[in-house]
């Protein structure tokens, strides 16, 4: 009798017991699985950027579209073209008594040139050269016979390169000549004085009319002026051939950049 209240008594005890062990065991397992979903959550607010799925596969491994292999063909097949092309490797040889000393940077789209004359320096930008190839296009009869007597007829097509000239002397003004440069001959497209300020000034002042409503006799002289200081066909027809050699040479460069930048 005593044994069985015993008994029970321990039942009793031991079952309050053990509903706790089994809740705190039940609580450990949900924490176990809670914890690194608790985690994520954390990280994702830290950073707040999700994880795209494409995240999970290396780099590495993604294949390029067919069109990066298309056109990684057509570039080397102009690279091959070019490479033929006796352009891109020829040296001009400097005409003797060259008046400009030649800074020609790779990579740029221009030659610069300076010399001192006299007390003044002089600075050339020659640009690439537009080239006319082929036959030229058929003429409109019609309008031919449309213009006014005394008209003056539109220069036919010709290959060309831009010039700008400026001519300084000390801290003072300078002179800029804007001029294309044809076979055997040297335009003049504008002229203009521009003073040597920092401000908005600079922008404003009067740099002289245009060239082509100066006086006949004046631009003549502005051509012998030009001519005088190095600008002259002699000049331009070496320099026609140094930039369309060096038009081939930098558009080899740019194909062979093209090139590695597409590969990797």
């Amino acid at each position: 009798m005593a044994f069985s209240a015993a008994l029970r008594r321990a039942a009793s005890a031991a079952a309050p017991l053990a509903a706790r062990s089994l809740s705190r065991s039940q609580h450990t397992h949900l924490s176990t699985l809670i914890r690194p979903l608790s985690l994520t959550r954390t990280i994702g607010e830290r950073t707040s950027l999700p994880v795209p799925a494409a995240a999970l596969f290396s780099s590495a491994t993604a294949k390029k579209p067919q069109s990066d292999a298309d056109l990684l063909r057509v570039i080397d097949y102009e690279i091959k073209c070019a490479e033929e092309s006796d352009d891109h490797d020829r040296i001009e040889e400097i005409p003797e008594k060259f008046p400009f000393g030649i800074i020609d940077e790779k990579g740029m789209n221009i030659l610069t040139l300076k010399r001192n004359y006299q007390g003044e320096n002089i600075e050339v930008i020659v640009s690439m050269p537009s080239l006319v190839t082929g036959e030229e296009p058929e003429r409109d009869e019609k309008a031919d016979d449309d213009q006014e007597d005394g008209d003056q007829e539109e220069r036919p097509s010709e290959s060309s390169i831009p010039l700008t000239v400026n001519i300084s002397k000390g801290d003072g003004p300078r002179l800029e000549f804007s001029c294309t440069a044809y076979p055997d001959e040297v335009t003049i497209d504008s002229m203009s004085v521009i003073e040597n300020k920092e401000s908005d000034e600079e922008m404003l002042s009067y740099e002289g009319p245009d060239f082509n409503d100066l006086d006949e006799n004046l631009q003549k002289a502005f051509h012998k002026y030009l001519e005088v200081r190095g600008i002259s066909p002699n000049t331009t027809n070496f320099l026609h051939e140094y930039m369309i050699n060096k038009d081939s040479r930098e558009y080899l460069l740019w194909l062979k950049n093209l090139k590695q930048f597409v590969q990797k």
